[in-house]
Formats: C-alpha cells, sequence, structure tokens
C-alpha cells in the first residue's frame, strides 16, 4: 500500500480503496492480535535482531511497526505507504519509526539504504511489481534481505482478491516458483521460499554491491 505523488494516485484505484478502509481497518481487516501471534512464532525465521535498519514497504495503519520498532532498536524503522489515511492511523499509534508518503512503484527521490525491506500483506497491491521490486532492491545495502511476507499462500491469497473484486480483484501474489525469475534482474537471489497453505515467506538476499542501482545514502530522518 504505497503513494504516489502528482497525478499519478487518480490514476491508482487501490489508493481510494485503501483511504476508505483505513478508519475501520483494524477492526474489519485481519485481526491484529492474531497477526501477532504469528508473527512471533515465526520470528525466529525472519532474521530481525537488534541493531539493523528496516524499511517496511505497504505499512498500512501500523499494525505490526511497533514490534518492528522494539525488535530492531537500537536499529531505525521506516515506514511507508501509498494512503495518507492509512498512514494518519498509523502514526496516531506513536510508535518509534519515520512513517513516509510513498509509491514504491513510482519515481520520487527517496533516499536510505537499509538491512532490511520487509513487504508485509503489501506486495499484491503494487501496481507495477517490476518497479516496486527494482526500488526496494536499491535500498538495499550489500548483504541486506528483501522478505515478503503473508500469512496466507499465493493460492489462498489471490483467491481472496478475487472474491473481493473490484480495485484489489486482481492483485495478486506470484507463487513461490516464479520469484528466482523476478528477482535476477534486480541482483538478488532467493534464499527461501515457503508457499503453503497458511504461509508465503519469500526471503531474497542482495549480492556484496546491493541491489540493482543502489545509491549509497543516510537513512531519512
Amino acid at each position: 500500500m504505497n503513494r504516489a505523488h502528482g497525478s499519478t494516485p487518480a490514476r491508482d484505484p487501490r489508493i481510494a480503496y485503501f483511504d476508505r478502509q483505513a478508519p475501520t481497518w483494524d477492526r474489519t481487516g485481519p485481526d491484529p492480535d492474531a497477526t501477532m501471534r504469528r508473527l512471533r512464532e515465526l520470528d525466529g525465521r525472519l532474521g530481525l535482531k537488534a541493531g539493523l535498519d528496516l524499511l517496511e514497504v505497504g505499512c498500512g495503519t501500523g499494525q505490526i511497526t511497533g514490534w518492528l520498532a522494539d525488535t530492531v532498536r537500537p536499529g531505525r524503522v521506516v515506514a511507508v505507504d501509498f494512503s495518507e489515511a492509512m498512514l494518519a492511523q498509523a502514526r496516531a499509534r506513536g510508535v518509534d519509526a519515520k512513517f513516509v508518503l510513498l509509491d514504491i512503484c513510482g519515481e520520487e527521490p527517496f533516499e536510505g539504504s537499509f538491512d532490511r525491506v520487509l513487504c508485509f500483506h503489501a506486495f499484491p497491491h503494487f501496481r507495477d511489481q517490476a518497479a516496486a521490486l527494482r526500488r526496494m532492491a536499491r535500498h538495499l545495502k550489500p548483504g541486506g534481505q528483501l522478505l515478503v511476507l503473508h500469512l496466507s499462500g499465493s493460492r489462498q491469497l489471490n483467491a481472496f482478491h478475487q472474491s473481493l473484486g473490484g480495485a484489489v480483484g486482481h492483485d495478486h501474489l506470484p507463487p513461490a516458483a516464479r520469484w528466482p525469475a523476478l528477482l535476477r534482474p534486480v541482483g538478488l537471489e532467493v534464499r527461501e521460499a515457503v508457499d503453503r497453505a497458511d504461509l508465503f515467506l519469500l526471503k531474497a538476499e542482495a549480492g556484496a554491491r546491493g541491489g540493482t542501482a543502489r545509491q549509497d545514502s543516510c537513512i531519512p530522518h
């Protein structure tokens, strides 16, 4: 869930969809308590630890941002989304993270390099998934990892989005077998891929020079 500036957002109906959902998302969307229980069960597999700098792409209402900040502190969390309404809910939590209005599919400037880039329950909603991968790879430090995580498999998730229809009806998560070919052009290599009914977890690593076209810069303050 990420937002572009200027005229681009008007062409992406997902933004309006998530703006409408934002005020009630924590009650009508995935159960936050159940989500956190699952994440804590997966904690050891995600490779998140103190001192890592993390970019959360598609943070929504910030349901897990506080947990991420606690996990990586004194590392920094920057959380981005394309929905202003979702970000308003996230900022209201008062967690120790930097929230940025950003469309990961766009080309507006964004500086920062990170040890981890996490897309949790977000990747299917990127209108240009190849562009999103290029941009996320660019923000990885050498040896950094991209994590794409869903608490259901690609088949189950894609069927769910199709049942919803409308702005998200065609938002699909590529199955695990397709990811090596998707990641190779951006300089990332798959380290782990799980795609089963109750979990999708993709871990990919940047090479010694980082992802494609990565630019060294400071994390935004």
